[in-house]
């Protein structure tokens, strides 16, 4: 085992692999930027080295900056984290060339998954079920309309590589295909500094099922079940809960077989999430992240498994600490990304915050950075807090869920807290009616409405 790990990151996950890393006796390394030198995960680790100033591109991108605090410190592997480099396979191969172990996938699979293109032949080979649509990258318009006329309307053009939602553009006929295939091209060159793209069947009401797959060395292979992750903004997870609350038990076992499955027949190791849309009874495959997911805690809630502890022991050669049949799901879980923004704007808010008050209780959970007195940077990712609850079942879930947000406390900026409070008494919520649209398409709105009734009537 590892006698001392850095963590290439900052914030919530910095903090979770941390406290991973002493559960386990490893000693800990914490690299920050200039704007990070008060933070919670450099305050708590064993050692802290100042990387660059508070650009990402600086300093928590800053390869070289990573490998020289890693060969200073003595640590001998290093743990990405969640977003910066954790994906990235020129970095994990500095790491092993510099004689370090990345705690993370396979590189071959960093790159096949990274590129959305090939993650699709990918998966294909490995028997995953695909949106109906181009085999490949579209070379251009004519090909555009040749396989979106096989396809059928609508059809949606997605960038190759990056995600977010950027270079994503809907045609619903062809008189709209052109303008939509030029348009996700320029995203795309502008975004990644690439411009491939390529067409599928944009699917009208899906929901976003993803299924957490895990590997060793030792081929062992196993799948933690779902996470219904559809309350999304602009692509982006506000809520997340786990079991979804559609699937029946037959269809998780079904597509959890599927997954391991796939993850076996690619040689895949360490920990990984494929992601699906789900709709009318039907999974289709859109990506598979190879890294730790922002809403790994409600899946260790439902099966009592730490996922980063697993994910060390795999890259330090051990095997899983469990087989399938070991894995349980009890009860149900939910998760709220609370960010430092305006609830109904999402305009950002850093600041200084003065008072911090984290809920508790039973079946509660809190992953932040935050403190009284803490100044939230304005230079990188504005989620601050994950509140998880964990309940019997769903309705126990969700009142638990209540408790916990009206319990927070997080002044004086404006921050998601009240936009959770209202989704976490929803009715559309509460009986699991949603999908990837429903937020935009129906919440936000009806809450704008209300909003402005309100006003109109003050």
């Amino acid at each position: 085992m590892f006698k001392k790990i850095l963590i290439a990151n900052r914030g919530d996950v910095a903090l979770r692999v941390l406290r991973a890393c002493q559960d386990m006796g490893i000693a800990t390394v914490a690299v920050h930027s200039t704007a990070d030198t008060d933070a919670m995960h450099v305050r708590l680790a064993d050692e802290s080295v100042c990387i660059g100033e508070a650009p990402s591109a600086q300093s928590y991108l800053n390869i070289p900056a990573l490998i020289s605090a890693a060969t200073i410190t003595g640590a001998e592997a290093i743990h990405p984290g969640v977003g910066f480099l954790s994906e990235n396979a020129d970095f994990a191969g500095v790491v092993e060339a510099h004689g370090l172990t990345f705690i993370g996938p396979r590189i071959e699979h960093i790159v096949s998954m990274g590129d959305k293109v090939e993650a699709k032949r990918t998966a294909a080979a490995a028997g995953l079920p695909l949106v109906p649509g181009s085999d490949g990258a579209i070379a251009n318009l004519s090909e555009a309309q040749r396989v979106a006329k096989s396809t059928g309307y609508p059809v949606l053009i997605k960038a190759a590589s990056g995600g977010g939602g950027r270079g994503m553009k809907v045609a619903n006929s062809e008189d709209d295909l052109s303008e939509a295939f030029s348009s996700a091209r320029s995203e795309a060159k502008a975004a990644f500094g690439d411009d491939t793209v390529y067409l599928e069947r944009y699917l009208g009401n899906p929901r976003h099922i993803e299924i957490q797959v895990i590997a060793d060395a030792h081929g062992n292979v196993a799948h933690l079940g779902e996470r219904e992750c559809s309350v999304q903004r602009r692509h982006q997870k506000l809520l997340e809960e786990a079991p979804s609350p559609v699937l029946t038990p037959d269809e998780r076992a079904h597509i959890g077989g599927i997954a391991a499955n796939a993850t076996r027949s690619m040689g895949y190791l360490g920990l990984g999430t494929m992601e699906f849309l789900y709709e009318n009874g039907e999974f289709f495959f859109i990506e598979m992240n190879t890294r730790l997911q922002v809403e790994h805690p409600i899946t260790e809630a439902i099966t009592g498994i730490d996922l980063v502890v697993e994910q060390i022991r795999i890259a330090a050669g051990l095997p899983l600490s469990f087989r399938q049949e070991d894995v349980h799901f009890n009860g149900h879980a939910i998760e709220c990304r609370i960010n430092a923004e305006h609830p109904t704007t999402f305009m950002p808010t850093p600041g200084k915050v003065s008072d911090f008050h984290a809920p508790g209780g039973p079946g509660v959970r809190v992953d932040s950075f935050l403190y009284s007195g803490y100044r939230i940077p304005s230079d990188y990712d504005s989620l601050i807090a994950k509140i998880i609850v964990h309940g019997d079942d769903r309705a126990h879930c969700l009142a638990r869920l209540q408790r916990a947000l009206d319990e927070t406390i997080i002044t004086p900026m404006p921050t998601s807290l009240d936009l959770h409070r209202l989704l976490a008494k929803d009715a559309d919520i509460a009986s699991g009616d949603y999908s990837i649209r429903w937020l935009e398409e129906k919440f936000l709105p009806n809450l704008e409405a209300s909003q402005t009734a309100d006003n109109s009537k003050s």
